[in-house]
């Protein structure tokens, strides 16, 4: 989401168990970190957990001044986090976004996933132009000062003006060009049919079981399917260390206009019909 697009992965498990809204309990998988944003309605979510960005980041062309506001950014008293751009009355836009106060690491020799369970408000697609939902991992050594795209960043979920077609994506390497072809990166999009209402589960699981690092993977999915494998083979070693053997912050937000979906126009709507809402974030790794 820095950019372009995104990554996600996960790979399809017998004897799946979910209960309600909570993270599911996944065969030979730890649960190592999870948050239900539990809470009062309209109260921020956990500053232990996420730490909330506000400002102009003049990152992408995007026009949103991210907000602390519990009208941007807040519990639903409902074990859910609702992220909400809303449009000034002089055309000036407000949203929110969080990044993880943790950061995780892909362990050698196991697998490790992040997933989460969203949906996307009701508007309708004429009403969305610009609106540009992610939710997504950025490496660590960007904070430390490590450029962009070098840093790494890998795409769970990202939507577009409202269409049902969701994007997966890693970015790596140098920009432009570079072995993710930047600022395009690697990646793939699914149809899901529709944006309005269902919640559905997005994942990214790093599968390092493999010594070999070409044949270790990144898989995304929808879920529990799969919808695009980035394999070690299709980098090179270096590059794929940045994307395997580094630290990762999980974020959440709602931009409006930028290079990915353009900008907003005079029929895009903000508020409940353009929101984000996540039931839980959660991590796993092999026992």
């Amino acid at each position: 989401m820095y950019t372009k697009s995104i990554i996600a992965a996960a790979a399809i498990l017998p004897g799946l168990l979910v209960s309600a809204t909570q993270p599911p309990s996944y065969p030979g998988f730890t649960m190592i970190w999870n948050d239900t944003f539990a809470g009062a309605a309209n109260t921020p979510p956990s500053d232990k957990n996420w730490k909330t960005i506000t400002g102009y980041l003049n990152q992408n062309s995007e026009s949103e001044v991210y907000s602390s506001s519990t009208k941007n950014l807040f519990l639903t008293g409902s074990n859910s986090l609702q992220i909400v751009p809303l449009k000034d009355s002089a055309g000036g836009w407000t949203s929110g976004r969080i990044e993880s106060v943790g950061s995780w690491l892909p362990t050698a020799g196991q697998k490790t996933r992040i997933e989460g369970r969203i949906r996307q408000g009701d508007g309708s697609t004429a009403t969305k132009q610009g609106i540009w939902p992610a939710f997504w991992l950025l490496g660590t050594a960007y904070r430390a000062g490590t450029k962009w795209p070098e840093c790494g960043e890998l795409d769970i979920l990202e939507l577009r003006n409202g269409v049902p077609t969701a994007f997966g994506t890693a970015h790596c390497g140098t920009y432009p060009g570079g072995p993710c072809n930047e600022p395009n990166g690697k990646g793939s999009t699914i149809n899901f049919g529709e944006t309005s209402l269902a919640f559905h589960t997005w994942t990214i699981t790093w599968d390092l079981t493999n010594k070999d690092w070409s044949s270790q993977s990144i898989q995304w999915t929808i879920d529990h399917t799969v919808f695009f494998t980035l394999t070690g083979a299709q980098l090179d070693q270096t590059t794929w260390r940045t994307l395997t053997a580094n630290t990762f912050n999980i974020i959440l937000n709602v931009a409006v206009g930028g290079d990915f979906p353009g900008a907003a126009n005079s029929a895009t709507q903000g508020g409940t019909g353009s929101l984000m809402e996540v039931q839980y974030v959660a991590v796993y790794m092999t026992k």
